[in-house]
């Protein structure tokens, strides 16, 4: 058996391979934890998993979609042991020009709001709404209305059927509605409630 005496030492070989990946994993833990640090642990904590696995890594195809599910589960495994939900809303993690466009959505498919509820209005209840939902629907929620992935691609990373990442979003879009035309404080004009 011939020894490779050029091959480049395991560590080089793993930066090689995570580091282009880096920036994106950062971006996507951010969209989950909602927090600089926390999505800073969160991509560290996945890195040091990861590189007892470098042969693995090396036998992937398509690395970042892979690198993107591990880092999912990784945070899902995490709310569940703390119990606990992300702590910034939507608005913060949100560029402005995306929220308009996710406020706007919601707004235009609901006449009733879009009637009575200014943005103004409807951004601190929308964040307040998307907090209540459970970890996995607020990621898809983001994933999908806010950073606008295709449903194909957070399929891949969810590893689901493109059919049930349809069918979620239908669902979560339509419990936002019901939650936030449940909330009279959006509909409250000159100190009344509208009927």
């Amino acid at each position: 058996m011939a020894l490779l005496p050029f091959r480049p030492s395991r560590s080089k070989r793993f930066e090689k391979l995570v580091q282009p990946h880096l920036e994106a994993m950062y971006r996507f833990a951010f969209r989950l934890a909602g927090q600089q640090q926390d999505a800073e642990d969160l991509v560290q904590d996945v890195v040091v998993k990861l590189y007892p696995r470098l042969e693995e890594l090396e036998g992937i195809e398509q690395l970042r979609p892979w690198l993107n599910r591990v880092l999912y589960r990784h945070f899902i495994d995490q709310v569940r042991r703390r119990g606990r939900r992300a702590d910034r809303p939507v608005s913060d993690v949100a560029e402005p020009d995306q929220q308009a466009t996710f406020l706007d959505s919601y707004a235009a498919d609901v006449p009733e709001l879009a009637e009575q509820i200014s943005a103004g209005r409807l951004k601190p209840v929308m964040d307040s709404v998307i907090q209540e939902l459970d970890p996995d629907m607020r990621t898809l929620m983001l994933l999908h209305d806010v950073d606008g992935w295709s449903q194909e691609d957070i399929a891949r990373v969810l590893e689901i059927p493109v059919g049930t990442v349809k069918s979620r979003v239908h669902r979560c879009r339509a419990s936002l509605k019901k939650k936030l035309l449940e909330r009279p404080e959006l509909f409250q004009q000159a100190g009344r409630v509208e009927q």
